[in-house]
């Protein structure tokens, strides 16, 4: 489309989507005639359609699942083993031929390309790459890719807020501020977790304290989390009931173990998948679209070594289940150990052959099975009570999620409103400081800025945006994109 002649006829759904935002900006703007006013309609319009967005995308991939690679882990006598391996390679396949031919844009976590969008496109994130997100992630989790939900949520949700400012035609400015609200919303309904929502918008995203863009993510993230939890009700996608605490002090050295651990942890996934990510990247004698199933098969592979063993999943699949019993202290510590170090084998691999989901979920994941791990051995040390073990456990997913991600804030508070308990600030700050502070040291740049690095984009934290032609405003335009971020 970039190379049509000024003489070319525009495709039909181009001309239906001018005629549509010409209308709805009439009426707009007969009663909204300042473009604060406008600012304000969208971004309220924006919190509650990103809602709906995201429970959408969270049932289709909860039907898919179903439909998918939980038929093949149940599958009868010893064929579920082979099941196991061919629902994600088969993923792959499938999601790597979209990827390749229809929507490049919808590969990664969803993260690189918002923050793309956000300093390098004016917010703009297309029809297109939303809805190809939308359909490739959900059918790569469902069939058994070791990747989350949570990142491709927001940039669906950026791409709902992104079509939004067009409509109402906002300037660049606040289309770009537009890209903000649509990532606090896909955060907040990912984990219905709205305050997170925000200091990860600011962390990652922003960067500063504009009053405007701040205002629009706190209502945006609100709305959204509203939205989610009317539907889905307390637990849209997970929850824990028990309220941890510390209850002895001399715990506080484990915790600095854990933060220790985490780190490397942190350092050890992050590393093993830009290098992996490299070597597909340079792999010439495999079609780019067969990639992604090599790494599904090795995710099936991985998945069936740890339902062999332990009768678990967690690696392909929802992850959640298997998190929610270490955070009960029902698991072995020979099963968290093992779990930690499958979950990262698995999604380095679904994430580095150029699948399309995040890794939020699985940083959670390995976190809570290390934490549970650090904590056995607490009780058998210190004699403390069986229930530190799900305390450690949630301390361990915070502190593994802020040495990955980089959000230290973040990571703090997103623990409390996914446990509902304040009774581990002092464990929390401890462990994931820590990480943190040994990760950042360790590797300067985050994840997120050495994959996009990988595609030779480097982006300068809140730098101002770039003006896209008009030509680019409209769905299905070529654009600069992240192709495998």
């Amino acid at each position: 489309m970039a190379n049509e002649s000024a003489d070319s006829p525009r495709p039909a759904y181009r001309t239906s989507f001018q005629e549509v935002s010409r209308r709805f900006y009439a009426w707009l703007l007969r009663r909204m005639p300042t473009e604060r006013q406008r600012l304000l309609a969208v971004t309220i319009l924006a919190g509650g359609l990103c809602g709906l967005a995201a429970v959408a995308f969270h049932a289709s991939i909860i039907g898919l699942e179903a439909l998918m690679i939980n038929r093949a882990n149940a599958a009868h006598g010893y064929t579920w083993i082979g099941w196991t391996i061919v629902s994600p390679t088969i993923g792959g396949l499938i999601v790597g031929l979209g990827l390749t031919y229809l929507a490049p844009a919808a590969a990664g976590s969803g993260i690189p390309q918002v923050k793309v969008a956000y300093t390098l496109r004016a917010g703009l994130v297309t029809v297109r790459e939303t809805i190809g997100k939308f359909i490739l992630c959900a059918f790569q989790i469902g069939s058994g890719a070791s990747l989350g939900l949570e990142g491709p949520t927001v940039q669906v949700c950026a791409g709902v807020s992104s079509m939004l400012a067009r409509l109402a035609r906002l300037s660049p400015i606040n289309t770009r501020r537009m890209a903000s609200v649509g990532m606090a919303a896909g955060i907040a309904a990912a984990f219905n977790a709205p305050i997170a929502a925000v200091t990860f918008t600011l962390e990652e995203l922003i960067g500063d304290l504009d009053q405007t863009m701040l205002s629009g993510v706190i209502v945006a993230a609100a709305l959204s989390a509203v939205v989610e939890h009317s539907i889905l009700g307390s637990t849209p996608v997970f929850h824990v009931d028990a309220h941890y605490s510390m209850t002895r002090s001399s715990s506080l050295v484990w915790y600095a173990l854990l933060g220790l651990l985490a780190a490397i942890v942190s350092v050890a996934f992050t590393d093993s998948l830009l290098l992996l990510r490299a070597w597909f990247r340079r792999l010439k004698s495999v079609p780019r679209w067969v990639q992604p199933g090599i790494g599904g098969a090795a995710t099936g592979a991985l998945a069936a070594v740890g339902l062999a063993f332990f009768h678990l999943n967690g690696i392909a699949g929802d992850p959640y289940k298997t998190l929610t019993m270490a955070l009960t202290g029902k698991l072995t510590v020979l099963a968290m150990v093992v779990f930690c170090v499958l979950k990262l084998a698995g999604t380095v691999s679904s994430y580095s052959s150029g699948g399309s989901g995040g890794i939020f979920a699985p940083a959670l994941f390995m976190g809570g099975m290390l934490g549970g791990a650090v904590g056995y051995l607490d009780v058998t040390v210190f004699h403390h009570p069986a229930d530190s073990i799900g305390a450690f456990a949630a301390v361990g997913m915070g502190a593994v999620f802020a040495g990955i991600v980089r959000a230290p804030i973040t990571s703090v508070l997103i623990i409390f409103e996914m446990t509902g308990g304040y009774g581990l600030v002092l464990p929390l700050m401890i462990a994931n400081m820590s990480a943190f502070a040994l990760a950042r040291h360790w590797r300067r740049t985050s994840i997120y800025d050495a994959l996009l690095a990988q595609d030779g984009i480097y982006l300068e934290h809140g730098a101002n945006p770039i003006d896209p032609p008009d030509d680019e405003a409209l769905p299905g335009t070529a654009l600069p994109a992240v192709a495998h971020g």
